[in-house]
């Protein structure tokens, strides 16, 4: 009698950079949260509540992101100047990680 062997995978949660459109496992890409009073930060837990957008680890994926407007269309907001500027300093931090 043979006996079935099941290897389970566990279940990877899959996003999609909003800059690129690269389907990455969750833990791969980095989330971006509107908070309350329409500032958007960088969720590295990825539990905060709010609506969420992702991008990848790469600078060019945060400048696309940050200069096109795909982030604010992602979040539903306007994004203030400041606000843009901390982000894409972030997004160049990640060039040496």
């Amino acid at each position: 009698m043979k006996t079935k062997t099941k290897s389970f995978e566990k279940h990877r949660p899959q996003r999609s950079c909003i800059a690129c459109r690269a389907v990455k496992d969750k833990r791969e890409l980095v989330r971006l949260v509107c908070a309350e009073g329409g500032v958007v930060t960088v969720n590295e837990t990825g539990k905060m509540s709010g609506r969420g957008a992702y991008l990848c680890r790469q600078p060019g994926c945060w400048q696309e992101g940050l200069e096109s407007g795909r982030l604010e269309r992602a979040l539903r907001t306007s994004i203030s100047r400041d606000n843009k500027e901390k982000l894409a300093e972030y997004g160049r931090g990640l060039a040496g990680s």
